[in-house]
């Protein structure tokens, strides 16, 4: 029986390491701030790695235990690297936070752009970035996992994966099979190496990043747009997510608090997937 002290400590991450793909965004960036803030050691792994340098940039005292590590999600031998590069470092991965990810503008609908004519290569874009981005991190860093029968992966999904937003095709889809590989990889990795290795995904709700604000409000005044009004008028809490409040389901996910948690999908998300309009 866990008790209060041990509750108190379940939170301290001393002597972790955790790596996150995309860590250079606005999202991942406060993950990684987190994680840094509890202690851990954290390798914020990026295409831009500015973006990333930027994130290590605010975190004070912190970022002496944070290193900003190039990192191509679609290129097995560079993700290798990333993770050579984090094991010379500091020595293990505890943990993997899959936080690359994105949707493409030509895979959008509008009335210039109808689903008959969404191109191939938008498409594939989206798939890959999505699909292949965290399967491949979850290959090289799970097979350390697997080697020291411990271990912890967070996904992204996202609202699409329960119910399709109209216009993006190619990311709802691609959002839905993130969720199905997270329970799929829960399993084989409990099942066929060690039941101290979990696997799970956050579904973050709406929130205001670089990529849709200027979908969701618009740019001369800030106002929600019709699309951004739809959301709102289907979202009880009233208001976009904040950044801050994915880190309450990222902390306990990676920590022993969750330890018997694995093959979830937690959407955080103001109660959108769970008001039907009515």
């Amino acid at each position: 029986m866990m008790n209060l002290e041990e509750i108190r400590k379940t939170y301290d991450l001393t002597g972790k390491t955790y790596a996150i793909t995309g860590g250079g965004g606005v999202l991942a960036g406060e993950m990684a701030m987190a994680l840094a803030g509890c202690g851990a050691n954290v390798a914020i792994l990026d295409r831009d790695v500015a973006l990333a340098e930027a994130v290590i940039g605010r975190m004070g005292p912190a970022s002496a235990r944070t290193i900003a590590v190039f990192c191509d999600v679609l290129k097995r031998d560079i993700v290798e690297q990333a993770s050579e590069t984090i094991l010379e470092k500091f020595g293990r991965i505890d943990g993997l936070i899959n936080a690359a990810g994105g949707n493409h503008p030509k895979a959008t609908t509008n009335p210039e752009m109808t689903f008959f004519d969404i191109p191939e290569e938008a498409m594939r874009f989206v798939f890959d970035l999505n699909i292949i981005g965290t399967i491949l991190p979850s290959q090289v860093f799970g097979r350390h996992m697997a080697q020291q029968k411990e271990g912890t992966i967070i996904n992204i999904s996202s609202m699409n994966a329960y119910r399709p937003l109209t216009r993006i095709a190619a990311y709802s889809a691609a959002k839905a099979g993130i969720s199905n590989f997270t329970q799929w990889l829960a399993v084989h990795m409990a099942k066929e190496y060690s039941p101290h290795i979990r696997v799970n995904a956050i579904a973050p709700g709406f929130f205001l990043t670089q990529q849709n604000r200027f979908l969701l409000t618009r740019q001369e005044d800030g106002e929600l747009t019709p699309r951004g009004k739809s959301i709102m008028d289907h979202t009880p809490m009233g208001r976009f997510g904040k950044p801050e409040d994915l880190l309450g389901a990222t902390l306990w996910l990676l920590t022993p608090a969750a330890s018997f948690v694995t093959g979830i999908i937690i959407p955080v998300d103001g109660g959108f997937s769970a008001f039907s309009g009515v």
